[in-house]
């Protein structure tokens, strides 16, 4: 199987959820690999009640963005790890070849279809 196409699919995925990331989260000094919700600015007015409830609401969105796009990220980056040690395409639970068309509905696949 060729995996060049596959890896330039998710190589340019990866960098589209750095970009949507960067938007809403910032890195994890401690784990590049790890992505955390962006605060919101809690210094608003306090007499502004409804600024402070759109920064908190802002937040929570960023927070459920976060989490969605966090685990594709993870899913994207273990699929390259499996090109990189060549297991890429082969169904991580039962050993066989992962389908064709499977994987180009999803690169990031770790299952074939019966296992999925």
């Amino acid at each position: 199987m060729e995996t060049k196409e596959f890896e330039e699919k998710l190589l340019k995925e990866k960098q589209e959820l750095d970009t949507t990331l960067s938007s809403t989260s910032t890195k994890n000094p401690k784990n590049q690999n790890d992505w955390e919700a962006t605060y919101p600015d809690l210094n608003v007015d306090p007499s502004d009640k409804s600024d402070m409830a759109d920064e908190v609401e802002g937040f929570d969105t960023n927070l459920g963005i976060n989490n969605v796009l966090e685990e594709r990220y993870r899913e994207i980056t273990a699929a390259l790890g499996r090109i990189k040690d060549g297991t890429y395409g082969t169904c991580t639970v039962g050993g066989e070849a992962i389908e064709l068309d499977r994987l180009q509905a999803n690169p990031s696949a770790r299952t074939c279809t019966k296992h999925a």
